[in-house]
């Protein structure tokens, strides 16, 4: 894994290639545009941490075809942008390059193999196919990010907790390449966890963001202040018992109750969600991936899930009267 390119240096995508560059392994190279180009155009890469700054000279372009086939592709753009960095990225691809998606929620690749659904993409994620048409799904290695990152000014990280990451192969099992990029990501300082069942980490991740992030966003409310009202606790654990029989069905079973689940979150203590972050910022609301690809694959299923209707209808709603989700087509 020689060279190395961060597809979005945002929050994540900042800090995982802050991390790469500075420890020296690989050629890292940023495709990104507006200020966060600017910025990391003039200061290098830059992440905020409780031992100080660390600074990286950073080679960062605005077309794919500046940089060149890579080894390795890290996405880690918002959902909402997913289609468009999708349909720009060919130049970065060689015949060999892996494409790591460092995104919050349900990836566009995740039923791939999943009988019911006869290799029919998820409408709510990539309705023309165009994102399994332009990543295909033999590059794809998946990815789930334990840490939590945001960005004071375009171009600047600041780590607050957690450097978690754990990869591994769509399909399962462990391979050779996986474990490359485990040993570059190890290199860079993070705790990587090299899995033989990323899809079921995948969804257990999602199984607590489902609900934190669409409810903090609509109320406003910290975590901490979500979990502290027993009506709230309860509509979110009956969103989650949902979640679990889908996860049951698709091969993810998770083996936690939400009242669990909910005692580990009450631990971070008082935080924003992304999506209330995203909210307060003007930002579009990653909903599609953490909630109406949940309400899809369970309706494909054929599942009961009165819940988590009533979590995307609200949270949809919410985010089209302020204007961060799109409309419904008329």
């Amino acid at each position: 894994m020689k060279k190395v390119c961060i597809v979005g240096a945002g929050a994540i995508g900042g800090f995982i290639g802050t991390r790469l560059a500075a420890a020296g392994h690989a050629q890292v190279s940023a495709l990104a545009r507006g200020a966060t180009l600017s910025a990391l155009q003039q200061h290098g890469w830059r992440l905020q941490t409780a031992e100080g700054l660390v600074q990286v000279p950073a080679r960062a372009a605005l077309l794919a075809q500046d940089l060149g086939p890579q080894d390795l592709v890290i996405i880690a753009v918002k959902g909402p942008a997913l289609s468009h960095v999708a349909g720009q990225i060919g130049p970065l691809l060689g015949p060999e390059t892996a494409v790591l998606p460092a995104m919050n929620g349900v990836p566009w690749w995740f039923t791939d193999g999943v009988d019911e659904f006869q290799g029919a993409p998820l409408q709510s994620l990539d309705p023309e196919g165009l994102v399994a048409r332009n990543i295909t799904s033999e590059r794809v290695v998946g990815a789930v990010v334990h840490a939590s990152t945001s960005t004071p000014e375009p171009g600047l990280v600041k780590h607050t907790m957690g450097q978690g990451l754990i990869v591994g192969e769509p399909s399962g099992g462990r391979s050779l390449r996986v474990h490359q990029i485990v040993g570059l990501l190890e290199a860079g300082g993070f705790d990587v966890t090299h899995s033989a069942q990323i899809k079921a980490d995948i969804w257990y991740k999602l199984w607590g963001n489902l609900t934190m992030n669409p409810v903090s966003a609509i109320t406003g409310a910290t975590i901490d202040r979500v979990l502290a009202d027993p009506l709230v606790r309860a509509f979110c654990s009956a969103v989650m018992s949902e979640a679990a029989e889908i996860g049951r069905r698709i091969g993810c079973p998770i083996e936690q109750d939400p009242e669990d689940r909910h005692v580990v979150t009450a631990k971070l203590g008082t935080f924003k969600s992304s999506m209330l972050q995203d909210v307060e910022a003007g930002r579009p609301i990653e909903l599609d991936s953490i909630v109406s690809a949940v309400q899809e694959i369970g309706q494909r299923l054929g599942i009961e899930m009165p819940n988590i209707n009533a979590l995307l209808g609200l949270s949809r709603l919410f985010g089209r009267v302020r204007r961060l989700y799109p409309e419904a087509p008329k």
